[in-house]
């Protein structure tokens, strides 16, 4: 998970303030010479941090904050403002013309950035704010470049223009555009070629696209796994190009993060999106105040609730709910849950968004084992259908079936069946917690 040894080591400067009653300008300095370390150590670029900590330092030592009732708290706010601040402030949406014409989106990027994924995953968000979009194959240097395009439109559900490997990268974007024009699409993503470094013959062939197609955005998409790297084609492609966005992928790897917190400083083009994963749907709008507040470990309430009304079915929701008031769920809605969990990325993936839950890499790990997972749903596949639909079926010796037919331990089968149970009875004991007058959750997402 993407900044979590920047959050710790945060976190750990901002316990000792808040153990302070009274913050002196020494107290202030040190405080920041940590968060100065941790920065680095994230690799966000120097110049980034020294102008950074200036900032913070500057606004932390005035007599308001030195003399308020809570100083420690309020340095963590001018933190989390000054983070939201470097890295752009504002959501930026890609400009686009209106839907009764053709926008084009340019992607770019080095080899190995998941330009050709990105591509795709931006043809759904933008097919899902009502746009039709199109991807076109410009890349004809990488084998199998437009094959993996072509299969990941087909995903998608989205078309592929394509005039093969023979032809030149401009003339298949004018002739994309102009397809675009005759089949009612109002958006091409042009797919195009990357290289293993920075060359001169791959900038000119960009410039020269940019050129002869009327291009609406320009986007350039980076590996946040390369740290600063990243920023530094980022600046590259800026001045030879001329970039209007990033997409940073990999956000949801182990990486330092850096990355994104110095783009937007070094370059001054904005985040526009962050991949978190390899699902089409794995493509989250950046939010500088959103992410600012993940990183200093204060969750993000609001994308958990967007991932939430993305990915349940409210009805189904509903009738879980109910099914848990009465204590009467069983094997199938176990299932059910698990399914809806994956759509929203995953357990680790949203404990990670809540408050007060940056925790490390092994906690989240511990708390919700893929593994483990995955051997509970062996669990319950093995089962009968009347199994599945009522627990108290299950005797030993169709629990030890079970544990032949999953290849699971049969003392980890009784383990899952026992604690499945012992849920159950907690249900009676707590019917308040389920009571809502407004839907699901409490009418959280709803």
């Amino acid at each position: 998970m993407a900044f979590e040894s920047l959050t710790e080591k945060l976190q750990n400067v901002f316990r000792k303030l808040r153990s302070k009653g009274r913050l002196t300008e020494e107290d202030v300095k040190s405080a920041l010479k940590e968060v100065k370390m941790a920065l680095l150590e994230a690799d966000v670029s120097f110049k980034v941090v020294k102008q950074f900590t200036k900032s913070v330092q500057e606004k932390a030592v005035g007599s308001d904050v030195m003399n308020g009732l809570n100083p420690g708290q309020t340095v963590i706010k001018l933190v989390n403002d000054e983070l939201t601040a470097l890295m752009g402030s504002e959501t930026t949406e890609i400009a686009l013309k209106p839907a009764n014409e053709v926008s084009v989106i340019m992607m770019t990027g080095l080899q190995g950035a998941g330009k050709t994924t990105t591509a795709a995953k931006l043809a759904v968000k933008m097919a899902n704010s009502k746009r039709k979009p199109m991807l076109a194959a410009c890349d004809v240097y990488r084998p199998a470049a437009i094959a993996q395009l072509e299969k990941n439109g087909e995903k998608v559900g989205v078309p592929v223009f394509s005039m093969g490997d023979k032809a030149k990268p401009v003339d298949i974007a004018k002739a994309a555009v102009e397809h675009a024009k005759a089949t009612g699409r109002n958006l091409v993503i042009l797919d195009t070629a990357g290289r293993l470094h920075i060359d001169e013959e791959m900038m000119q062939e960009l410039i020269d696209i940019r050129s002869a197609v009327d291009v609406s955005a320009a986007i350039l998409v980076v590996d946040a796994m390369t740290g600063q790297d990243a920023v530094n084609v980022a600046e590259t492609f800026n001045e030879k190009v001329g970039i209007d966005g990033v997409i940073l992928t990999k956000l949801d790897g182990d990486t330092r993060g850096g990355a994104a917190l110095s783009i937007k400083a070094v370059t001054g083009k904005p985040i526009l999106y962050t991949g978190m994963g390899e699902k089409p749907e794995d493509l989250e709008q950046f939010y500088p105040d959103r992410m600012a507040s993940r990183i200093l470990g204060m969750g993000d309430v609001l994308s958990l609730i967007e991932k939430a009304q993305a990915s349940i079915d409210e009805g189904q929701a509903g009738r879980m709910m109910e099914k848990m008031k009465k204590a009467n769920i069983d094997f199938n809605d176990y299932l059910d849950s698990m399914k809806q969990l994956n759509k929203m990325g995953g357990f680790s993936s949203l404990l990670g968004m809540l408050p007060g839950m940056g925790l490390k890499k092994q906690d989240l790990e511990g708390m919700a084992d893929e593994k483990e997972l995955k051997k509970r749903e062996a669990i319950i596949l093995s089962m009968t259908a009347k199994e599945r639909a009522n627990p108290d079926l299950l005797n030993p010796s169709r629990k030890l079936r079970i544990s032949k037919g999953s290849g699971i331990p049969l003392n980890e089968v009784n383990r899952f069946i026992k604690q499945f149970n012992e849920s159950k009875k907690m249900m009676k004991k707590m019917p308040g917690l389920m009571k809502s007058k407004r839907g699901p959750f409490g009418g959280l997402f709803g």
